[in-house]
């Protein structure tokens, strides 16, 4: 019966691979409910590999697979594959069939996040329960590890996976929206398998017991004897790993909600242990992995939902039934706590120090301040309230302790990130306000500060930690009161947070000391610097704006594009630049709540930064130190372009004739004119050279019309090479200005007013030619009086 059935196999799978390069879409997914409900699982066992990785594509990104993370709701496409995908479609169907026989797939060890792998090729056990007793040995050694997973992990470990092997998109398509097929189907399996409203679903598909069989209670620990490692210690049991979940109806169903979480934060998430962070402070260490804007997005759908559903346990629910005790709260606390909560902080640690300081950090942004404020997702249906009069509740005091880095230790990362940001920019000063209006909720700041007064409490207040169980004195108990037990308790499990975070060995930094109080004294001087440049920078625009009316083409206002101001790119104009002064307006107001500045103190600091940058530093050039070949900025220099406090005078400084053609010029003319001026400089260049040499009235006036008496003046206030310039200075003839279309219309108006007054074309001209002359003559002669005065 066996060789029959592998045939069968064989031939089903064959069909299958040849209808994936001829069918269409829809009809191959029609093929494959058909055989799903027709075929016994035995023979989808072989099919099951495949058709995982035709969906997700490869683990090594070769094969692209169905590219959910490019198939929008626009497609014609995403609502087939989004009904076969489904939890309760054809797919999820089929991984459960082969459940139900417990049949195995093998993973590569390698293609586990870089800590799980490690710990695995040193023969230590990872924290993740869902490894355990999984490994597959070769008889080559642990080079080539395999994990052997269910069917359901299986599906779970390749779609997470998708989501960061490296795809060759096509050109002008990236994977970071939030309609795509990818993010969608995330969100669906959160919602169904961790429900914020009544429980998990039971599997609408059954086997021949009635039920979708749960993988076997997992043992605690790996023996690695006989393969060349040592024993690794034991691990704690995890408590949906005990024998009697098995026991309990409704919490057969909870192993497919605990592996599809724990699986989500260890292929997403768990890219960073403690020692790996530790060690990419050095510039010279490469970085394992570096997290895409589509993946910060999906981690903060994650994030975001985890909060929903652990708020969705309600009072009543605590004296409910054991199995829906062990269910919900037992679930959240120890899934949050255990999994989550350090392999987000180093994930999050991470983006915030190698993340480029442009607008795309936002979603890095959004996510930490989804974690940090659970409370917005509780589900309540209240009266919302301002903004500023938003109090934290006081049940979320807990909350705030046992996760204090990620506001204290994140905030003062954010902090080196801020002063490091073009503030200027609407985006960027969005970001600070967000976060500075985060922090200024009423009752947070008093609860993080009460939470580093515990963590530094002294170290001889856990020596007297009591017991959970109640002890008299005649057992060894103690007479402290019930609430010092409370705050003993509480300093525990700040300290056990720390600890586990960064370290026995930690370098604790208080966010209400007085070093991380001098930083914030420098970002609110940043940000006042801020605000007076996009001050500056409106004004300009606002004078540019004024210049560039129609009156500008008869010589009244300026149509060189080398005056405008340098700073002003497109999004920091205009009502954008209003955007950014409100945003900077409010994050100091927050600012000053948090950290109790006083009005005086504030309007004293910006008073002395007002003082000590008048109007005429701003026109200074950046600190520069003098090179063979020009200027070279200093990192005080660096600094000040940054912040918009100095700036070079930015201009062409190539050849004049080469310039791009201007939408005020003619083309055509442009290139007659450029290649009649090249023929005549050719011919006449060394009469050029020798007239603007002679330092009589003559070489001064051959200078008038010859050379740029401007480029003297621009060699000091810019950063180009000497030699570059040098080449640009030579004598020469530029007819460019006849094809601007302002010199063409005042040429044509002086000929009409010539003709109405007799003149023909010929006089015309000798008269033009006369007084461009005339006017040379009179600049050789008072022109430097002139600018004298």
């Amino acid at each position: 019966m066996a060789a029959p059935t592998l045939q069968q196999s064989s031939f089903l799978l064959a069909n299958l691979k040849a209808d994936a390069t001829t069918k269409p879409l829809h009809q191959r997914c029609q093929d494959l409910v058909k055989i799903i409900d027709d075929y016994p699982a035995k023979e989808l066992h072989s099919i099951f590999p495949w058709l995982v990785e035709s969906v997700f594509g490869s683990l090594d990104g070769i094969i692209a697979g169905w590219n959910l993370r490019l198939l929008h709701s626009r497609s014609n496409e995403y609502n087939i594959v989004m009904d076969f995908l489904n939890p309760s479609g054809p797919m999820m169907k089929l991984v459960y069939k082969l459940q139900a026989e417990e049949y195995k797939y093998e993973i590569p060890v390698n293609y586990l996040p870089g800590p799980v792998k490690a710990c695995i090729q040193e023969g230590v056990l990872p924290d993740c329960p869902l490894f355990h007793n999984k490994l597959q040995f070769p008889l080559s050694g642990l080079l080539t590890l395999n994990l052997a997973l269910n069917p359901f992990e299986f599906f779970m470990f390749n779609f997470a996976y998708c989501l960061i092997t490296p795809k060759n998109y096509p050109q002008g398509q990236h994977g970071s929206s939030t309609d795509s097929a990818y993010f969608v189907l995330v969100d669906t399996y959160l919602k169904y398998f961790l429900p914020s409203e009544g429980s998990v679903p039971p599997s609408p598909f059954s086997d021949s017991r009635g039920s979708v069989t749960a993988p076997s209670p997992r043992s605690s620990s790996v023996s690695f004897a006989g393969y060349g490692v040592h024993s690794p210690s034991l691990l704690k049991h995890h408590i949906f790993h005990q024998p009697s979940v098995n026991a309990d109806p409704a919490a057969q169903e909870i192993w497919r909600s605990e592996t599809l979480l724990q699986m989500f934060v260890e292929v997403w998430l768990h890219h960073y242990s403690l020692e790996m962070y530790q060690k990419l402070q050095s510039p010279q260490v490469k970085e394992p992995f570096t997290p895409t804007e589509e993946h910060v997005l999906v981690v903060r759908l994650l994030v975001k939902h985890l909060h929903a559903f652990s708020n969705s346990l309600k009072p009543e629910q605590l004296s409910s039934s054991p199995s829906e005790q062990l269910s919900v709260p037992l679930f959240c606390r120890v899934v949050v706590q255990r999994f989550v909560q350090q392999k987000l902080y180093l994930f999050l640690q991470h983006c915030f120090s190698h993340w480029p300081l442009d607008a795309s950090f936002r979603a890095v942004l959004e996510t930490w301040l989804s974690y940090i404020q659970p409370w917005r997702y509780t589900g309540e249906k209240t009266n919302p309230q301002p903004d500023q009069n938003r109090t934290v509740p006081d049940k979320w005091e807990s909350f705030v302790q046992e996760n204090l880095l990620m506001y204290t230790k994140l905030f003062q990362v954010f902090l080196n990130r801020a002063v490091r940001t073009d503030l200027v920019n609407a985006k960027n000063a969005l970001m600070v306000f967000r976060v500075a209006k985060v922090f200024a909720q009423p009752n947070l700041s008093e609860m993080i500060q009460k939470g580093e007064q515990l963590f530094l409490e002294p170290e001889h207040v856990l020596h007297h930690r009591q017991p959970r169980g109640y002890l008299t004195p005649s057992q060894g108990g103690s007479y402290l009161s019930s609430r010092q037990k409370v705050v003993t308790d509480m300093v525990f499990r700040v300290k056990s947070h720390v600890y586990a975070l960064e370290g026995q060995d930690c370098q604790y930094k208080q966010m209400f000391g007085t070093e991380l109080r001098g930083a914030v004294m420098k970002l609110i001087q940043i940000i006042a610097q801020a605000r007076q440049t996009a001050k500056r920078i409106s004004d300009h625009s606002n004078e540019v704006a004024a210049n560039s009316s129609f009156l500008s083409w008869f010589g009244l206002g300026s149509s060189d594009l080398n005056n405008t101001f340098s700073g002003a790119e497109p999004e920091d104009s205009g009502e954008c630049l209003k955007k950014t002064h409100e945003f900077l307006d409010r994050a100091l107001e927050n600012l000053c709540q948090i950290f109790k500045l006083n009005q005086g103190q504030l309007t004293q600091l910006i008073s002395n930064l007002g003082s000590s940058q008048d109007d005429g530093n701003c026109k200074q050039l950046p600190d520069c130190i003098q090179g063979e070949n020009g200027l070279i900025l200093t990192d005080l220099g660096r600094r000040q372009i940054i912040n918009g406090l100095r700036r070079f005078d930015i201009q062409y400084q190539g050849d004049p004739e080469l310039q791009p053609i201007r939408s005020y010029e003619n083309a055509l003319l442009v290139r007659l004119l450029y290649r009649l001026s090249s023929l005549l400089n050719d011919r006449f260049g060394a009469h050029m050279n020798a007239l603007c040499s002679r330092p009589d009235f003559l070489g001064r006036l051959g200078r008038h019309y010859l050379t740029d008496p401007d480029s003297t003046t621009r060699l000091k206030h810019s950063p180009i090479s000497r030699r570059t310039l040098d080449g640009n200075r030579q004598p020469r003839l530029s007819l460019r200005p006849l094809a601007s279309y302002r010199t063409i219309l005042l040429l044509l108006l002086f000929y009409m007013f010539g003709a109405l007054l007799s003149f023909g074309p010929v006089s015309s001209t000798l008269l033009i030619l006369t007084g461009g002359f005339l006017y040379g003559l009179l600049m050789t002669l008072f022109g430097d009086k002139l600018k004298t005065h």
